[in-house]
C-alpha cells in the first residue's frame, strides 16, 4: 500500500527525487524496471534509493533544519513597521482573502492533466490560451469559461475536481485546498497563538481533514502520522522527533512539492509585516510533511505574504522572501531565474513560454518551478493585480496554486478596496471551505478573524 499512487508509481517518483536531491543512483532504474509491480522487490528498491547520501559535487546547500536554514539565508528586514489605521489594516486583510479566493477560483477549473503537463506536442499554457480563444474570452479578463471549441478542435478539458469556479457558475468560492489550508492556519493561530509545533499540525489535520481531502505528500503524511500516534491519547511521544522523520519521509516522493507552499497564507496573515516570523512559522507547518526545498517554498511564500501588508514594490517583497531561504538553494536561484525573465519578456506569451521550458523538467506540481512562476507573475504584474493573477493562471502547471498565492500577496498589498469589482463580485463575500464553521462563512468574517489574530500575536514576544 502506498496512498496517493501504487507502490510501483511512488518508486518511480522517489527515484526522480533522489536524483533531484543530489544523489547518483546508477543502475537503480534499471533495478526498479525488473521488480516489475512485484511489492517485496519494490520496497527492496526503495529501502536503496532512501540509504543513498548527497554527492560531494552536489552544488546546492539545502538542510531542512531552521537554524541550518537562517545560517544561509542572506540579509533581509526581519521585521518591518508599517504605520496603517485600523481601517487600512482590514482593507489590507479583506485583500489578501479576497485575493486568495480570486486567484484560486480562476485556475481552478485548469487543474487538469491539459495543462498541467500539456497535450499532443504543446505545453499546458499553450492550452489554456487555446481553451479561452475557444470560448470567445481571449484574453483572460474573467472566470475560466465553462465551454470551448478547444474541447471538439483539441480534445482539451476541464477539471473534475472543479464544481462551481467557471465563469457561467460561480457565485461564491468553492471548497478548494488552497483555501481550506488558510481556514486551518487561522483556526490554528486562534487556538494555539505561537505555541504549537508539527505534532500539532498533524492533530489539526486529522481533526479536520478526511482523507479526501489531502494530495500527494500531504496523503502520505496523514497517513504516516496515523501509523505513529494514537487515537486514544493525545499526547505528543517522547520520541516524536524520531516519529517526525518517519511521518514525513516514509513513502514521501512528494516532499518537495508545492503542497506545503500552498499552505502559508493563514498563518502569514497573523505574522503580518513580519516575514521572519512568518517564515518561521511556515517552516513549522511545513516541516511536518516536507523537507528541503518544499520547506523553503512556504517560508518564501509566508514571509512574500507578510512583506506584502507593509510593501508597495514587488520586486522589493521577492525579496524579502528570498531573505528567508538559503541563498544556495534551488528554490533561490530558480526564483531569481524567473526574476530575469519577467525583467526581459515582452508579452505574457513569451514569459509564460520561457518558465515553461526552463522549468518543464520538474513535476508540475513541484515547489521550484511554481516559485519561478509566481516571482515571474509578480515583477510583470507590478501593481496590476488582474495582470500578475492571469499571468501566473497562463503559466499552466499548478495553475490554482499559483493564482491564489499571487491573489493572496497582490491583495494584501492593494487591499481590498483596489481590487477590480468584476473579480471580487461574484464571488459574494462567500467561502464554502467543506470545513465545520466555514461552510458557508463570508470572506470579510474570515479576513476579520485574520485580522484579531494578528492584533493578539503583535502584543506578544517575537520568535519562540
Amino acid at each position: 500500500m502506498a496512498g496517493w499512487e501504487n507502490l510501483q508509481e511512488t518508486v518511480k517518483f522517489e527515484l526522480q527525487q533522489r536524483n533531484e536531491e543530489g544523489c547518483r543512483t546508477d543502475g537503480i532504474a534499471e533495478k526498479l524496471a525488473a521488480a516489475g509491480t512485484d511489492e517485496g522487490r519494490l520496497m527492496e528498491v526503495y529501502r536503496e534509493l532512501m540509504e543513498l547520501q548527497v554527492a560531494d559535487d552536489f552544488p546546492y546547500q539545502e538542510p531542512s533544519g531552521l537554524e541550518e536554514i537562517r545560517a544561509l539565508r542572506p540579509e533581509g528586514p526581519r521585521r518591518l513597521a508599517p504605520s496603517w489605521t485600523p481601517e487600512q489594516w482590514r482593507d489590507k486583510f479583506r485583500g489578501a482573502w479576497l485575493g486568495r479566493s480570486i486567484g484560486c477560483a480562476l485556475g481552478k477549473p485548469l487543474e487538469h492533466w491539459d495543462y498541467l503537463y500539456g497535450k499532443d506536442g504543446r505545453p499546458g499554457w499553450e492550452n489554456i490560451e487555446l481553451w479561452f480563444q475557444g470560448a470567445d474570452a481571449w484574453p483572460i479578463k474573467g472566470y475560466t469559461p465553462d465551454n470551448s471549441r478547444a474541447e471538439a478542435e483539441y480534445g482539451l478539458g476541464l477539471s473534475a475536481w472543479s464544481f462551481t469556479s467557471t465563469r457561467e457558475k460561480i457565485s461564491f468560492m468553492e471548497s478548494d485546498d488552497d483555501l481550506r489550508y488558510t481556514v486551518l492556519g487561522l483556526l490554528l493561530l486562534e487556538q494555539k497563538g505561537l505555541d504549537w509545533d508539527a505534532w500539532d499540525i498533524g492533530k489539526l489535520w486529522h481533526g479536520n481533514l478526511t482523507y479526501a481531502q489531502v494530495c500527494t505528500a500531504e496523503t502520505q503524511t496523514y497517513m504516516n502520522f496515523a501509523a505513529e500516534t494514537s487515537h486514544m491519547h493525545k499526547e505528543k511521544p517522547a520520541d516524536w522527533q524520531q516519529r517526525l522523520e518517519r511521518v514525513r519521509m516514509h513513502l514521501n516522493p512528494y516532499r518537495e512539492w508545492i503542497g506545503a507552499a500552498i499552505r502559508a497564507d493563514g498563518l502569514a496573515y497573523g505574522a503580518a509585516g513580519q516575514p521572519e516570523l512568518a517564515a518561521e512559522l511556515g517552516w513549522r507547518d511545513a516541516s511536518f510533511s516536507h523537507v528541503k526545498n518544499g520547506i523553503y517554498g512556504e517560508m518564501f511564500n509566508a514571509a512574500m505574504i507578510s512583506a506584502a501588508f507593509a510593501e508597495q514594490d514587488n520586486e522589493r517583497i521577492l525579496e524579502i522572501g528570498l531573505s528567508e531561504v538559503p541563498a544556495k538553494s534551488r528554490l533561490a536561484e530558480a526564483v531569481l531565474q524567473g526574476i530575469e525573465i519577467a525583467r526581459s519578456a515582452k508579452s505574457e506569451r513569451e514569459l509564460v513560454s520561457r518558465i515553461w521550458d526552463k522549468f518543464s523538467h520538474y513535476d508540475p506540481v513541484h515547489t521550484v518551478n511554481n516559485a519561478a512562476l509566481v516571482a515571474a507573475s509578480l515583477v510583470y504584474g507590478g501593481n496590476d493585480f488582474e495582470k500578475a493573477v492571469v499571468t501566473s493562471v497562463y503559466g499552466g502547471m499548478d495553475t490554482d496554486c499559483n493564482g491564489a498565492t499571487v491573489g493572496s500577496i497582490m491583495g494584501a498589498k492593494l487591499g481590498a478596496s483596489q481590487l477590480p469589482a468584476s473579480w471580487t463580485d461574484p464571488l459574494n463575500d462567500t467561502l464554502y471551505a467543506d470545513l465545520p464553521g466555514f461552510h458557508p462563512i463570508t470572506i470579510s468574517a474570515c479576513a476579520e478573524r485574520s485580522y484579531q489574530v494578528f492584533r493578539k500575536l503583535r502584543g506578544e514576544p517575537g520568535l519562540v
